[in-house]
């Protein structure tokens, strides 16, 4: 990988230093977490950085509040603007209530209403919320607009040199915290803020911890940059990890996350999904999908990391209670239990008894059946879920259907009826 030259790099470990005095009576400092069950299935010692339980749930507020606190008298009665999918911009009204300025924050229209309460909360009177677009992109852009309109100061979620330096001091209690320096830290990639923050003060410190950045597959721009040598934009992406879809990241993040990220990784939503399920069911943690991003990550490193000392950044909880029949289904079908199939059935009695009989197992549960009959016609389709105990069922439960004569259709992935289903 060719390395842009940083002979005058933008963000400092003494500006990381620097800005943890600035923010550390306003941000707790998380707790570093061993979990037993990672490291008894990876056979490392593994933590978890738990920022999700940090003042505003996520590791935002560093470096909003880094840059905030520093503007001029000047600046401050401008106010400020940004543009955030939800957690950033709870930082941003955190900052703007406690500094007591007035702050306009843009978000996307699909944002988890979870989120624009906890804004509207911490922003407490100093915070106007505008809905705009449907990706952080789009509101960015219409963010940048409003301040050359203005005057008020921009206040970027990741591309900036004081951001960063706020998000960096995340690693500078990580090695306050740890018993040794880690081997590796998996960290999240949206706009690569924190990648950025927490590289720089780990190879500063620790020049051997491998940096592992992990991103959505669905919205893979830090990878799309090293892959262009330089940011590029994204012509789509899946806004799930709503948290990290991001479409372009920052030239000022790449240039860092170049020289201090060993390795990106990209992860499926719907392994994203199954990591957030066993960390709630299994450890009680309550990670939004960019908070489960790092955890998602380790199978990928099985192998090089056995017996090493690792850490994981869970960035954030901040996850609407209301998504969780998605999390769940996405879950599901990642781990190959979960089946649609369009069916044509014979209108004659007994089709429906005959499929229940000899083509599912007995394990098998039906978990949608959509179905209307017509009298004027032989066959008629059926829209079926089916949910299997073990992934292994699945060509058992086909050879049934064929045996028995089934016309069906198997409802793929990239179909809009299959988008429409989850």
């Amino acid at each position: 990988m060719t390395k842009p030259n940083l002979n005058n790099p933008p963000v400092t470990a003494k500006d990381i230093e620097a800005a943890y005095n600035r923010i550390k009576s306003v941000v707790h400092q998380t707790p570093l977490q061993y979990s037993e069950r990672l490291s008894k299935q990876f056979g490392a010692k593994v933590y978890l950085k738990r920022e999700d339980l940090q003042t505003v749930r996520s590791y935002k507020v560093r470096g909003a509040y880094n840059l905030i606190c520093q503007l001029t008298t000047a600046q401050k009665k401008q106010g400020v603007v940004a543009a955030s999918a939800g957690n950033h911009a709870q930082g941003v009204a955190l900052a703007c209530r406690k500094l007591k300025i007035q702050g306009t924050i843009f978000m996307p229209k699909p944002t988890p209403k979870q989120k624009i309460d906890r804004v509207q909360s911490f922003g407490d009177g100093y915070i106007k919320l505008e809905m705009v677009g449907d990706t952080y992109d789009q509101a960015s852009a219409l963010a940048h607009a409003y301040a050359k309109k203005t005057g008020a100061v921009v206040i970027h979620p990741f591309n900036d040199p004081q951001v960063i330096a706020g998000q960096g001091t995340v690693a500078l209690e990580i090695l306050n915290q740890l018993p040794q320096k880690p081997d590796y830290l998996f960290v999240p990639i949206g706009g690569g803020g924190l990648a950025s923050g927490t590289g720089v003060y780990l190879k500063s410190q620790s020049p051997k911890t491998q940096i592992i950045g992990v991103e959505p597959a669905g919205a893979a721009c830090m990878q799309a940059a090293f892959t262009a040598k330089k940011p590029v934009m994204l012509e789509k992406i899946d806004k799930f990890v709503d948290g990290a879809a991001v479409q372009k990241a920052g030239d000022v993040t790449y240039k860092i996350c170049v020289n201090v990220v060993d390795k990106l990784l990209a992860e499926p939503e719907g392994k994203i999904c199954a990591e957030m399920v066993k960390l709630y069911q299994q450890d009680g943690i309550i990670a939004e999908p960019a908070g489960a991003l790092s955890v998602a990550a380790l199978d990928d490193l099985s192998k090089e990391i056995k017996n090493k000392t690792v850490v994981c950044v869970i960035s954030g909880g901040n996850n609407d209670i209301s998504r969780y029949p998605e999390v769940i289904e996405r879950s599901l079908i990642y781990r190959g239990l979960k089946h649609y199939f369009l069916i044509q059935f014979s209108q004659r009695p007994g089709s429906l008894r005959k499929y229940l009989d000899e083509a599912l197992g007995k394990t098998d549960d039906i978990t949608l059946f959509e179905y209307t009959k017509k009298n004027n016609r032989e066959n008629g389709p059926a829209l079926i879920g089916i949910e299997l105990a073990k992934k292994q069922n699945y060509q058992p439960l086909l050879k049934r259907m064929n045996k028995i004569g089934l016309n069906y259709e198997i409802i793929q992935p990239e179909s809009d009826l299959y988008k429409f289903l989850i």
